[in-house]
């Protein structure tokens, strides 16, 4: 455990911070596997725009990586087609 105050003090943010990212990357890969078992095309549709938003939104503070974001976009795009 470190000693100087600001590195406690750079643990305690961290630990907050790796919560709340862990927070939305689940909430992010939930709806993704809640897409993926849709099966009607027109509810697929619209959950599919909340999706995209979520996985821009992660990829735009960097959680996840940008082409890991497109890559997850153009795989759901293509579940979807297939329905």
């Amino acid at each position: 455990m470190a000693n100087h105050p600001s590195a406690i003090k750079r643990n305690r943010q961290s630990e907050k911070r790796k919560l709340h990212n862990k927070y939305y990357a689940k909430t992010v890969r939930n709806a993704i596997k809640k897409l993926r078992e849709t099966t009607d095309k027109k509810s697929a549709d619209k959950l599919y725009l909340e999706v995209i938003s979520k996985i821009d939104k992660l990829a735009g503070k960097s959680h996840i990586h940008k082409n890991k974001a497109a890559n997850l976009k153009s795989k759901l795009a293509k579940h979807i087609s297939s329905l």
